[in-house]
């Protein structure tokens, strides 16, 4: 009786239908697991990602869904995602995803290009994640806050924020 090796080491994500065809196109990327739904996703580099958003656009990819950014935790990196889909036949019924993601070390440069000249509706969307995790976009139009006052100290998603006690009102005149 042979003994079966037991491996400690974990799964490899497998690649998607998009993962293959990036590869196939010589576009770098990594792999990520799918996520809860099944929903296909990549991680990319931050100057790549125009370039693999174009190559999806040009492959159906023409809708972003959704544009965030979430907090891994202190000392943890932000990830700026971008959620794109793909619109099937007439009848609605089959539509493909991706999500692309950008890990960001949070000591580090937290600048991304913007996808805005690719995708309008980025607009809003990226400055909602500048103004609460401090993840920047190049290539903005309107590089500003969104939600907080102009002079907000921080950024309020992220998990080590610290909220001030009071907040004083300048005087809007």
């Amino acid at each position: 009786m042979t003994e079966t090796p037991v491996s400690n080491v974990p799964d490899l994500p497998q690649a998607g239908p998009l993962s293959q065809w990036l590869d196939s196109q010589g576009f770098d990327h990594l792999v990520l697991p799918p996520d809860h739904l099944g929903i296909e996703r990549i991680a990319v580099e931050p100057l790549a990602l125009p370039v693999i958003a174009t190559a999806l656009k040009s492959q159906g990819f023409d809708y972003l869904q959704v544009q965030g950014g979430y907090d891994n935790g202190p000392g943890q990196p932000l990830v700026s995602f971008y959620h794109l889909l793909k619109m099937g036949s007439s009848d609605g019924r089959s539509t493909s995803e991706v999500r692309i993601e950008v890990s960001l070390p949070r000591d580090g440069d937290l600048t991304v290009p913007s996808l805005y000249p690719l995708f309008r509706g980025a607009d809003w969307q990226e400055r909602e994640t500048f103004d609460l995790f401090g993840i920047k976009f190049s290539g903005h139009p309107h590089p500003k806050r969104l939600l907080m006052p102009e002079d907000w100290v921080g950024y309020p998603l992220r998990k080590d924020y610290v909220q001030p006690d009071f907040y004083e009102l300048q005087d809007a005149y």
